[in-house]
C-alpha cells in the first residue's frame, strides 16, 4: 500500500514540477552552485580563479572573483563563457581550430575581441542543446581547462 501512495505522489510531483532535464537556460541558482563548487576545487589547486557563467544568449548571469585573483581574469572568464555559447564549443577545442592554417585562424580578432582561443571555457548542454556556458580564468591554461571541465561535470551532476 505504501508503494502505491509513493507512486501516486511521485506521479503528481513529476507532473507539476519542472524536471532539470527540461532546462532550456542556465538559472542564477544553478550558476551560483557551479561557481561555488569550482571555487572550492580552485582553492584545493592553489588557483585564485574568476568563474563566470553565461546564459544561452551569451549574457553573463553570475561571476565571482576569488580573493586576490588577477584583474584581467574577470574579462577573460566572461569572454570564455561568451565564446562557448557563441560558437557552441569549448575554448580548448576552438584553440586547435584557431591555429595558423586551420579553418578558424584569426577568429579571436572578431566580435570586438570577445572570442577567447585558449582553454577554460565549456558549453553547458542539455539534450545536445547549449543552454549556457562557464568560463574560468586565473591559473595556467592547463589549470583553467581542468577547472572548466570540472564545472561542466558539476553542471551535469546537478541537472
Amino acid at each position: 500500500m505504501n508503494a502505491n501512495i509513493d507512486k501516486i505522489i511521485n506521479d503528481i510531483v513529476s507532473t507539476y514540477v519542472s524536471k532539470p532535464s527540461d532546462l532550456d537556460n542556465v538559472t542564477l541558482d544553478l550558476a551560483r552552485k557551479i561557481i561555488h563548487k569550482v571555487e572550492e576545487k580552485a582553492k584545493e589547486m592553489g588557483v585564485k580563479a574568476v568563474v563566470a557563467v553565461a546564459d544561452r544568449g551569451g549574457r553573463t548571469i553570475a561571476v565571482e572573483c576569488m580573493d586576490d585573483s588577477y584583474i584581467a581574469s574577470y574579462d577573460i572568464a566572461v569572454n570564455k563563457a561568451y565564446t562557448c555559447v557563441s560558437l557552441k564549443m569549448s575554448t580548448k577545442k576552438l584553440s586547435t581550430l584557431a591555429q595558423p592554417g586551420q579553418s578558424l585562424y584569426g577568429i579571436q580578432f572578431t566580435n570586438n575581441g570577445k572570442i577567447v582561443i585558449f582553454g577554460g571555457g565549456e558549453p553547458l548542454c542539455v539534450n545536445g542543446k547549449v543552454i549556457g556556458a562557464v568560463g574560468v580564468s586565473g591559473g595556467s591554461e592547463e589549470q583553467d581547462t581542468l577547472l572548466g571541465a570540472y564545472a561542466k561535470d558539476v553542471f551535469n551532476n546537478l541537472i
